[in-house]
């Protein structure tokens, strides 16, 4: 579509969001050269050229230029507005994006991939598109055509546009959106990919409470590839972890690259890659002098580092003592097709193991899990069927399905996935070729009515004995679950902050009135915030609360409402053992009760002080946001 054609309006009944209003060729968009990225958040195609846009976004920040994304879903868990949200947030993406009901705009514009790019001129016509990725250059030249030509028919508006954006909301765990976790038993520690602050957290093994200590933090925290110290060493969204002989080894994702981390002197270094995104679908050189493409998450057998390499849809080995890398198994061609390792195709491998001889992998694209045999070196498949065959069934294949699973480890001889997409922890045989559902409720949540536990796309797990920790990606926590009692806890993490490299906040906190209460009985804490007008507590994004003294934390809860108050209970052993005072910290979002609902971000703190002499079995902690009030922490005192 390209030449005098106008473009299609952007009509959506689900609206938009990561912007404070619709925007219309017939309104806003006009005078501006408008670009469309149509995407889907499951594409790591997609997710590779978001780079590119944030380079255009930065280029032409002070032209006429408006850039779009137009979310055209393939699993049915990408088609809500609460997905859609969670993946903007998680991917850091600055531009408004319109969500596509049913394909509608992507049939309209006569797209036929993901992702495609559409730039639109200043007078609402279209000047081209192309699909895929590495067309930065080739869109950077339209856009330069289309101002160019609109300065001379004078056709351009006066600037840019102006929208207001959504950001995450800084979870009291101190974590954002964790991509992977290991649960190191034997060195009892828990190393966790926190992800979105581009850094590792190192945990002590939780007590029988959940409750954990936050041990070293590695990473500045900025986006980078920077080797050096924990306090100096740079990473860009990592994710995949496996440990060998004190080393950690990190599938450093959007840097593209293979990093190790000292865990006695905690000095980084690249194990292998450039640092820039290759499309070498063979390997053979050495360190890093190997290019890689989104390498996602890692296995390790001996002195040979298995590597799920999601962005050209194989697996890799790479041989430590020398960083030499090739590729394994995988053809690069995206499908699902057994069979020996150099012609098999698979789709965006996102988890591997390794149990006995085979390797296993939870192949996101396809909705399966498939296996290497070693000794054979042959694909093979143990749940899924197509590129478009998903679901959330259990039974045996071909009647099982799986949406986009993204983490999986071994059991035994059986395996352990995160079905990402529909929000569940399963079991998998690879005998019987059967998956049944463990743990989750199958919808977005952090617990159910009942009391069972529910997750928010889920994206890795570890399992030690008959625990298993689940990086609950969208909640921004740690989840430990028991194959034996079924009981579950959220980790707490004591003395870590989302500030990088920070093990103890500094926290601007509301100094609340002392509080008398029972000495031997559980507490129940509500929170109560007065909203501004026309806005309410979003009930999408998670809400999360930390009670922290100084020699003991107290409580961490994460849940979602659609209205306050938010409560927590403080267990009596727990309030025996705190100090005086304690630190109430509080995250959640509200949204304007707009056409747009912008969701706005709040953090909140309390310090209260604490005797132990009174009757009250309840404490109540209130506060408002002002009108104008839309950053975190900007509330009155307490009321």
């Amino acid at each position: 579509m390209a030449g005098d054609v106008r473009a299609p309006e952007l009509n959506s009944r689900l609206g938009w969001l990561n912007t404070d209003r619709p925007l219309l060729f017939a309104g806003e968009l006009q005078g501006q050269v408008t670009v469309l990225d149509f995407w889907t958040y499951c594409c790591i195609n997609c997710m590779h050229i978001l780079p590119d846009l944030a380079y255009l976004e930065e280029k032409y920040r002070d032209e006429p230029v408006a850039f779009v994304g137009v979310h055209s879903a393939k699993f049915a868990n990408e088609a809500s507005c609460e997905t859609i949200r969670a993946a903007i947030l998680r991917y850091e993406i600055q531009h408004p994006v319109i969500i596509d009901e049913n394909m509608k705009i992507w049939q309209s514009y006569a797209v036929r991939s993901w992702p495609t790019l559409v730039v639109v001129d200043s007078t609402g016509r279209v000047v081209g598109s192309i699909g895929g990725e590495g067309s930065r250059d080739a869109i950077d030249e339209m856009i330069s055509q289309a101002l160019e030509n609109g300065r001379s028919a004078k056709t351009l508006a006066i600037g840019p546009l102006t929208v207001r954006k959504e950001s995450s909301v800084r979870a009291a765990s101190g974590l954002a959106f964790p991509g992977k976790i290991l649960a190191d038993a034997d060195g009892r520690r828990l190393f966790i990919a926190d992800s979105n602050h581009n850094r590792i957290v190192v945990a002590g093994w939780p007590d029988e409470k959940g409750r954990s200590e936050a041990i070293h933090v590695i990473g500045e925290g900025s986006v980078g590839r920077m080797d050096g110290t924990a306090a100096e060493a740079t990473f860009h969204h990592p994710q995949g972890l496996a440990l060998k002989n004190g080393t950690l080894y990190v599938a450093d994702t959007e840097n593209h690259l293979i990093r190790s981390i000292d865990l006695e002197s905690l000095e980084v270094a690249t194990v292998v890659g450039t640092g820039e995104m290759s499309n070498d679908r063979a390997g053979g050189a050495m360190g890093p002098g190997q290019g890689l493409n989104s390498p996602w998450d890692l296995a390790i057998e001996g002195s040979t580092l298995y590597v799920a390499m999601a962005g050209t849809h194989q697996i890799w080995r790479i041989d430590l003592p020398v960083g030499f890398a090739r590729a394994f198994a995988g053809s690069g061609r995206e499908n699902i097709v057994d069979g020996p390792t150099e012609s098999a195709a698979l789709a965006q491998p996102s988890g591997i193991c390794i149990v006995g001889d085979k390797i296993y992998f939870a192949d996101s694209e396809v909705s399966a899990v498939r296996g290497i045999d070693m000794s054979s070196e042959k694909v093979f498949t143990v749940i899924g069927e197509g590129l478009f065959s998903f679901g959330d069934v259990d039974g045996e294949h071909p009647k099982a399905k799986l949406q986009h699973p993204l983490g999986i480890d071994a059991y035994g001889t059986s395996l352990i996935i995160a079905d990402t997409y529909n929000h569940k922890i399963k079991l998998v045989e690879p005998g019987s070729r059967s998956v049944r559902t463990l743990f989750g409720t199958g919808e977005p949540g952090a617990s159910a009515d009942n009391g069972e536990v529910a997750f928010f796309e889920p994206g890795g797990l570890s399992v030690a004995g008959d625990e298993i920790f689940v990086a609950d990606t969208n909640n921004h926590r740690i989840v430990r679950l028991n194959l034996t009692t079924r009981a579950w806890d959220e980790i707490a993490l004591k003395g870590l902050s989302d500030d990088a490299n920070v093990l103890t906040p500094e926290v601007n906190a509301i100094q609340a009135d002392k509080t008398s209460i029972k000495s031997d009985a559980d507490i129940e804490l509500l929170i109560d915030v007065r909203l501004p007008a026309d806005s309410h507590l979003s009930d999408e994004a998670p809400w999360s609360i930390q009670v922290d003294s100084s020699n003991c934390l107290l409580a961490q809860h994460t849940g979602k409402a659609d209205h306050f108050p938010l409560c927590v209970t403080i267990p009596a052993s727990d309030v025996t053992a705190s100090a005086d005072d304690w630190l109430v910290t509080v995250s959640f979002a509200y949204c304007t009760e707009t056409e747009t609902a912008l969701c706005v971000p709040v953090q909140l703190s309390w310090r209260l002080p604490i005797s132990y002499d009174g009757v009250a079995d309840r404490i109540h902690l209130a506060t408002k946001i002002d009108k104008h009030a839309m950053d975190a922490g900007q509330a009155s005192q307490n009321e």
